[in-house]
């Protein structure tokens, strides 16, 4: 299996639409991907992620795209305080770099910043759900690893239309890298592209290759 991630074009974050830019870029977007092979198209169930992920569709004439709920954008801060930068992952991530503190960490929800956080909520059930609809399409999780319970060797392809903060803690599971250091390290423009090829052969214990990370050369153009 082949999973592609894309984030949304560019957004009115306000409205949570795309802007007459980010409609132009979701367009260009769809026509990088239309030869890709993808099968089914699934979607954040924010409005920036579904109108990029509709370009794909009126494009590709795949009508179908099916919402994940748990594939919104991540949220930061307490309840009461949502949005707050100070709690934000990628600046807490940052602040943590320039004091020389350790980012790759597996008891990173224990960093003051992610206690009480709401990120780390989200995070988690992206997480917890991801290794379901991976489970869906034969990749089972196994310790950190994905064995493939497919009976065939069929390739199929899917892509996913999300936000940079849920597709950073989709990967931090696949990969088992810890979250903070993703967000450090990963910068996806808009309408990025990554690829995940998961093994083919039935039964066989795997982590997935990656073959493109975070592409957004399709929109370098567009203003």
């Amino acid at each position: 299996m082949r999973l592609i991630l894309v984030r949304h074009a560019e957004p009115n974050y306000e409205l949570d639409c795309l802007t007459e830019s980010g409609h132009k870029q979701a367009k260009i977007a769809a026509q990088r991907l239309i030869n890709e092979g993808i099968e089914e198209i699934y979607s954040s169930p924010m409005g920036r992620a579904r109108q990029t992920a509709q370009a794909f569709s009126d494009a590709s004439g795949i009508k179908k795209i099916e919402i994940l709920d748990f594939m919104h954008e991540i949220r930061y801060g307490p309840e009461n305080d949502l949005y707050n930068e100070e709690w934000s992952p990628w600046a807490a991530s940052d602040k943590m770099i320039s004091k020389g503190q350790e980012l790759c960490t597996e008891n990173w929800r224990e960093i003051p910043v992610f206690i009480g956080n709401t990120a780390t909520i989200d995070v988690d059930n992206v997480m917890k759900n991801a290794d379901s609809l991976l489970e869906k399409w034969g990749y089972k999780r196994e310790g950190l690893y994905y064995r493939n319970i497919r009976s065939n060797d069929d390739q199929h392809t899917i892509a996913l239309f999300s936000h940079g903060g849920s597709s950073t803690a989709l990967l931090s599971r696949i990969f088992n890298i810890p979250f903070p250091y993703l967000c450090a390290t990963l910068h996806i423009p808009h309408t990025g592209i990554t690829i995940l090829r998961f093994d083919r052969t039935p039964g066989k214990l795997a982590v997935p290759v990656i073959e493109l990370a975070c592409d957004g050369r399709h929109i370098q153009n567009i203003h």
